[in-house]
C-alpha cells in the first residue's frame, strides 16, 4: 500500500489543502489508504478528506461533507484516464466559506497531484 502526500500545497482564506493518492483497485483498498492517511493526527483532524477512484465497475467517491467535491475528482480522473488510483483532497477549514471557489481549490489540488505523477513517469 503506497500513499503519496503533498502537504500544505495551497491556502485560501484560511483554509489549507493537501492532496494524497495511491494505487487502489476497489473501494476497500481506497478506504484502507484513507485509513493509513488518517493515522497521522493532522489528517484525522481535517475538516474534509474527499476522495474518488475509477474502477472497472465505475466511479467510487466520498464527499466527506464537502458536497460535490468527490464528483470534481471523478471528472478529473476520467479526463486523465487514471483508473485504479485513489486521489484524496484534504481540507482544514479556515473559518471563511469559499462558496464555489472550493471546487476550484479541489481542482488545483488534483492538478498538483497529477502533474507530479506525470513527472515521476
Amino acid at each position: 500500500m503506497t500513499l503519496t502526500t503533498f502537504d500544505a500545497i495551497l491556502t485560501d482564506r484560511g483554509s489549507k489543502y493537501a492532496v494524497s493518492g495511491g494505487p487502489a483497485h476497489c473501494k476497500a483498498e481506497a478506504l484502507a489508504l484513507l485509513k493509513a492517511l488518517k493515522r497521522q493526527k493532522k489528517f484525522a483532524r481535517a475538516t474534509h478528506n474527499t476522495w474518488a477512484l475509477l474502477t472497472p465497475d465505475g466511479p467510487v467517491k466520498n464527499d466527506d461533507g464537502e458536497a460535490g467535491a468527490g464528483m470534481v475528482i471523478v471528472r478529473m480522473l476520467e479526463r486523465a484516464k487514471l483508473h485504479n488510483h485513489v486521489i484524496i483532497v484534504t481540507r482544514w477549514f479556515g473559518g471563511t466559506h469559499l462558496g464555489g471557489d472550493r471546487f476550484r481549490r479541489v481542482q488545483d489540488c488534483v492538478t498538483h497531484y497529477l502533474d507530479r505523477m506525470d513527472q515521476q513517469d
